[in-house]
């Protein structure tokens, strides 16, 4: 596998003037918490690891992923909105909620999507975008999964050169982000953003990744 460690210095120094959170001023009350029970015959796991818009479209490239949500979780405050979360007061990251089918795919390698899709080293920071709704998070939902995730973290530590500060929590709550982020690549392919910073990001994830994708 090539040095993952190499993904923020790409993007950092090629897109430092696009930011996630510039590219929006709508207003828009944030979804009420959503049931974390998935459909039957699917699973659920959830990851935050720098601006949702990269991370949706990246999981849901992954064989066996049925959706990526975007969304808000890993703090305190109740129904957050988009611009709260930018406040940085909230305690919430951005976050995507990924349905996935545990036939095709497992949570273990959705842990290496998630150690191979970004930098775990930068505290509070991913590319051009910082501050703590940034940070990377794997969240559990079972003492299985919180193994997992640590076995990952200790498993991908020697491949950087810095310390990963991934954190590693429990997912009490996921706030499903308001409708103008959903599928927003998708939607806006001639974002400035989209065009310098996401889809770079997932082109890298592509040569880096060795499972398997749909696209």
């Amino acid at each position: 596998m090539k040095n993952p460690s190499s993904l923020l210095v790409t993007l950092s120094v090629s897109f430092v003037l696009f930011s996630c959170n510039a590219q929006s001023s709508k207003k828009q009350q944030g979804d009420l918490k959503m049931n974390l029970t998935p459909p039957t015959g699917m699973a659920v796991a959830a990851f935050a690891e720098g601006c949702f818009w990269c991370s949706e479209h990246i999981f849901e490239a992954v064989e066996g992923v049925d959706a990526a949500i975007s969304g808000y979780a890993g703090g305190t405050t109740l129904n957050p909105t988009y611009e709260l979360v930018n406040t940085e007061t909230t305690g919430h990251a951005e976050t995507v909620l990924v349905y996935y089918d545990p036939k095709k795919v497992n949570y273990a390698e959705l842990l290496n999507v998630f150690f191979t899709s970004q930098d775990p080293t930068t505290p509070d920071q991913q590319g051009p975008d910082r501050g703590n709704s940034y940070r990377s998070i794997i969240f559990y939902s079972t003492p299985e999964e919180k193994e997992l995730a640590e076995k990952a973290k200790a498993a991908y530590a020697p491949k950087f050169k810095k310390p990963i500060v991934s954190e590693i929590k429990p997912l009490t709550a996921f706030y499903k982000a308001e409708d103008y982020h959903q599928d927003y690549i998708e939607h806006n392919p001639y974002s400035p953003y989209v065009m310098g910073v996401s889809i770079p990001r997932y082109e890298l994830f592509k040569k880096t990744y060795k499972g398997k994708l749909k696209r």
